[in-house]
């Protein structure tokens, strides 16, 4: 098995996705398209989670396509990335020491421009489609 990419306990993560996702719900972007497409808060706060183990601890524990999920969506947009990670770092700050959060934020970064990217390039690049 991988070494963690940094040391958090799995505790941890749940304890900031559900302090993030409550921030999200009250959030005046973000929040309403969470809303059209989250019925079950819980669920998705466990399949996140799942999601943030996989990539960090390397947990075997999460199975979706975050970029598929995210196209669907259809509402989805690139410019709600700087908004959804300010967030998600302000999050990070008020739940973790210093140099977790750190870790974390660059990580989760790298992810939302992969995102940002791949919603924006929909189904390829112009002229491969």
């Amino acid at each position: 098995m991988m070494p963690p990419r940094f040391p958090i306990a799995p505790a941890e993560i749940d304890r900031v996705m559900a302090d993030f996702y409550a921030r999200i719900r009250g959030h005046d972007v973000l929040g309403p398209v969470f809303a059209r497409h989250v019925a079950d808060w819980p669920a998705h706060e466990a399949k996140i989670a799942a999601f943030w183990r996989n990539a960090i601890l390397f947990e075997r524990s999460y199975d979706g396509n975050p970029m598929a999920i995210h196209r669907a969506a259809g509402d989805v947009m690139p410019a709600m990335f700087p908004a959804w990670l300010a967030l998600f770092d302000d999050t990070l700050a008020r739940n973790l020491a210093p140099e977790t959060a750190a870790a974390w934020s660059e990580l989760a970064h790298r992810i939302g421009r992969s995102l940002s990217l791949g919603l924006q390039m929909g189904d390829g690049p112009p002229g491969l489609r």
